[in-house]
C-alpha cells in the first residue's frame, strides 16, 4: 500500500534520495544496523527502539511503529541541536492545535517534532521512514542531514534514511501547516480577511510514523487489481510490483505471489544497484468467491521477493474479487445495480483534532454499520486502517482528492494541475488495493458553470485515473444548482457525478434551492442532462443543535423532517445509484461558521447525525430506518426503474 510518489514534491524527494542511494550504495556492504537496548540522551528525552507492531495489515513486512514519546515545539528547530530545552513530550499522531478555535490556529504555522531512536536488531541493506500523513509541508532531517521534503496531507510518503548511525539516531521534522489558495485544499484567510476553507486546518503528524527494514531489495509499489468481466465470468487478478535494489551489488530478483496459499511467479529480473524494475502478471482465479456488500469475502495475498536466492521482506494484502462499473447510467457491483445509502466522514475529535487513533475509527465505523450505511465519503484520502474496516464490513468508499473549491484562475495554473494529478496518482497507488474503494473522485464543488480551466482539469484527471486504474469509475462531486444547466462538455470523460444537494436548507443562487419541493425536478433534469452517467447524491444536510419547533431552522426536529422528506424524494428516483448524508458526525469547519443555522455554534458544522461529543441526534434514527429498509444492491439484471 505504499505510494509510488508522483506529486512534484514527492518526485523531487524520490529522485534526490535515489541519487543519494546510488552514490552511497557502492560504498556500503550489507551491515547490521542494530543496537539493542535503550540509551539516554541529554535532558529528559531518551532514545528507544521502534515497536515491532503495525496498526493496519496491508503493506510490507519489516515495519516498526515509531510510537512512544516524541518531542514537540512551536516554530522551527535546529535539526542538529542536542538540547531538549523548549521541547515538550507528545504522542504521535498529533495535531498541535487540537482544541484551539482561534483564527491563528485555523491559519496555521510552523512547528517541529523530534524523535530519538535506536534501530531494531537484525541485518538490513537500508532503512526507510514512512509518514502516513503530515499537514501540510514537511522537511525531514536525520542526524542533522536533510532527507527530503514533501507537500500534501492525507497520503503516505517515504524517505530512505541515508545518514544512519550505529546507536542513537535523531529524526527531526519541521511542519508548516499554512495553506494558500493554490494548495489542496485551499485554506486560510481571503484578501478581505474572511476565513476560507471547508474544514479545520489541523497541523502536525496526523497519522502514524513507521520505520521499514529493507533486505537487499524492496517492493516499493504493489498493485493487485481484480478483473471480472461479468458477474458469472471467470475472474482473474492483475499484479504489478515495482522492485528496488538497495544493495551494493546486482541482484537476481524473483517475485512469487501466494493467493489462497497457492504460489505462482509474477516475474524475475536482474537489477543493478540502485535500480528499479516493474514485474507484472495476470493470473486466473478458479471459482472465485466474490466480495459484496453482504458477503465481503477477502483473500489473503502474500507477495514474496527473493534476491540472489535470499528472501527479502514480503508484502501482505487482503484482497477482494469484485467488479465496479457504470452500465447504462447506473453504478453496479458485480453486475448488481446499486442504490446505496451512506454518510460523509471527517477526521475530527474534540480532544485530538484530526489525529485519530484506531479506537476512534472503530467507533466511527460502528456508527456507519448501526445506520445500515454501505457508502462512506470524505474530502480527502482516508486512513488505511479505516479502509481495511470498510473492506471487512462491505462498505464502499467514494475516494476523493482535496481539489476543493479551487478558483478558476488558480486551477488554470499548470503547476497546480500537475500537483493535483500527482496527488491523484499517489491516492490510486496507496489505496487501489482495497476492494471497498469504488470511485476515484477528482474534485468537489468547483464552479457549477465550468470553463476552460475546469474542463481541462476534468479531462486530464479522468484520463490519468483511467490509465492508472482501468478497473474503477471516475467521478466528481458538483454543486446541485439548477442554473448550471447541462455541462456535458466539461464532464464528458467522467463516469459518474455526485450531486451536492442542499435544497430546503441553503437558498442557493437567487434562492434557487431554498424550496425542497424543487429537488425532484432538479434530479429529473440531471438525469436528462447526463443519461449515460451514474448519478449519486453526495451531500445533503441540515444543521441542528437544539430542541425546538420543527419549522425552526437549526432544531433537531427541523433536521428530522428534512432527513425524512429528502430521503422520501430520493426513494422515488430509481435512476439514482445512491445517497450520502453530510455528515455522520459534527466537525470543526472554520472561524465564524454558521452553516445556515440562525443560532450557530462556530466553528462547528452541525449537520452531523452525531454530535461532536459522540451522541446520536434524533435524525440518526430517522436515517437508520430508511437506510435499513432500502435494498442497496439490486438483483443482477434489474431494470433501471426497478
Amino acid at each position: 500500500m505504499r505510494s509510488a510518489g508522483r506529486s512534484p514534491a514527492t518526485v523531487r524527494a524520490r529522485d534526490d534520495t535515489l541519487a543519494r542511494l546510488r552514490s552511497a550504495i557502492v560504498k556500503r556492504s550489507l551491515i547490521a544496523l542494530a543496537v539493542v537496548g535503550v540509551a539516554p540522551v541529554s535532558g529528559a528525552h531518551a532514545a528507544s527502539q521502534a515497536s515491532a507492531k503495525v496498526l493496519y495489515h496491508d503493506g510490507a513486512d519489516g515495519r516498526y511503529l515509531l510510537d512512544g514519546t516524541w518531542l514537540f515545539r512551536g516554530g522551527g528547530a535546529n535539526p542538529a541541536a542536542t538540547s531538549t530545552a523548549g521541547w515538550r513530550p507528545v504522542g504521535v499522531p498529533n495535531a498541535w492545535n487540537a482544541g484551539d478555535n482561534s483564527v491563528a490556529s485555523f491559519i496555521g504555522g510552523i512547528a517541529s517534532y523530534r524523535r530519538d531512536f535506536v534501530l531494531p536488531p537484525g541485518p538490513a541493506s537500508a532503512w526507510i521512514v514512512r509518514f502516513e500523513s503530515v499537514n501540510y509541508r514537511a522537511t525531514v532531517w536525520l542526524n542533522g542531514h536533510l532527507l527530503g521534503r514533501h507537500a500534501g496531507a492525507h497520503l503516505p510518503f517515504e524517505l530512505p534514511l541515508s545518514a544512519l548511525r550505529r546507536g542513537i539516531n535523531r529524526l527531526v521534522i519541521r511542519v508548516n501547516s499554512r495553506h494558500f489558495d493554490s494548495d489542496l485544499p485551499p485554506s486560510g484567510l481571503a484578501a478581505s480577511g474572511v476565513p476560507i476553507g471547508g474544514w479545520w486546518n489541523y497541523g502536525g503528524l496526523l497519522r502514524e510514523v513507521y520505520l521499514r527494514r529493507v533486505k537487499s531489495v524492496d517492493l516499493t509499489a504493489v498493485a493487485a487489481r481484480p478483473l471480472l468481466p461479468c458477474a458469472t465470468c471467470a475472474a482473474s487478478m492483475s499484479y504489478s510490483t515495482l522492485v528496488t535494489n538497495y544493495s551494493s551489488s546486482p541482484q537476481q530478483v524473483r517475485v512469487v505471489a501466494r493467493l489462497r496459499g497457492r504460489p505462482f511467479v509474477i516475474g524475475s529480473a536482474l537489477i543493478r544497484p540502485g535500480g528499479q524494475v516493474r514485474l507484472t502478471r495476470t493470473q486466473s482465479i478458479g471459482h472465485a468467491h466474490l466480495w459484496s456488500l453482504n458477503d465481503p469475502y477477502l483473500y489473503p495475498l502474500v507477495i514474496e521477493p527473493t534476491a540472489n536466492g535470499v528472501a527479502a521482506e514480503a508484502y501482505r494484502l487482503a484482497v477482494g474479487v469484485r467488479s465496479i462499473r457504470v452500465t447504462q447510467g447506473h453504478l453496479e457491483l458485480n453486475g448488481q445495480p446499486l442504490n446505496l445509502r451512506g454518510v460523509g466522514l471527517m477526521e475530527d475529535d474534540p480532544r485530538s483534532g484530526a489525529a485519530l487513533d484506531n479506537a476512534q475509527r472503530d467507533r466511527e465505523i460502528g456508527w456507519v454499520r448501526a445506520l445500515g450505511a454501505h457508502l462512506i465519503r470524505a474530502h480527502y484520502p482516508m486512513d488505511p486502517y479505516l479502509l481495511e474496516l470498510a473492506d471487512r464490513y462491505g462498505i464502499l468508499v467514494w475516494s476523493e482528492i482535496p481539489v476543493y473549491s479551487l478558483q478558476s484562475g488558480v486551477l488554470a495554473r499548470p503547476s497546480v494541475r500537475s500537483f493535483a494529478l500527482g496527488m491523484l496518482r499517489d491516492t490510486i497507488a496507496a489505496n487501489g488495493n482495497h476492494p471497498s474503494v469504488a470511485v476515484w473522485s477528482v474534485a468537489n464543488e468547483l464552479t457549477s458553470t465550468p470553463g476552460l480551466p475546469e474542463t481541462t482539469w476534468f479531462d486530464d484527471a479522468a484520463r490519468t485515473a483511467h490509465a492508472a486504474d482501468p478497473t474503477r469509475p471516475v467521478g466528481a462531486a458538483i454543486n446541485g444548482y439548477p442554473r448550471a444547466g447541462c455541462q456535458t462538455t466539461a464532464y464528458r470523460h467522467l463516469d459518474l457525478l455526485g450531486l451536492n444537494d442542499y435544497f430546503g436548507w441553503y437558498p442557493g443562487p437567487n434562492g434557487s434551492i431554498a424550496d425542497l419541493d424543487l429537488l425532484g425536478g432538479f434530479l429529473d433534469q440531471a438525469r436528462i442532462c447526463y443519461p449515460g452517467k451514474a448519478l449519486l447524491v453526495t451531500e445533503l444536510g441540515a444543521e441542528a443543535n437544539r430542541d425546538g419547533p420543527p419549522e425552526e431552522r437549526g432544531t433537531y426536529q427541523f433536521q428530522q423532517n428534512f432527513v425524512r422528506s429528502s430521503l422520501g424524494i430520493f426513494e422515488t428516483k430509481p435512476y439514482l445509484s445512491g445517497v450520502t448524508y453530510w455528515t455522520l458526525q459534527e466537525y470543526k469547519v472554520k472561524p465564524g461558521w454558521s452553516g445556515g443555522n440562525p443560532y450557530p455554534n462556530p466553528p462547528l458544522g452541525q449537520k452531523g447525525l452525531v454530535t461532536f461529543a459522540g451522541l446520536a441526534k434524533p435524525a440518526f434514527g430517522d436515517a437508520r430506518s430508511e437506510y435499513r429498509s432500502t435494498v442497496q444492491a439490486r438483483p443482477v439484471g434489474s431494470p433501471p426503474n426497478w
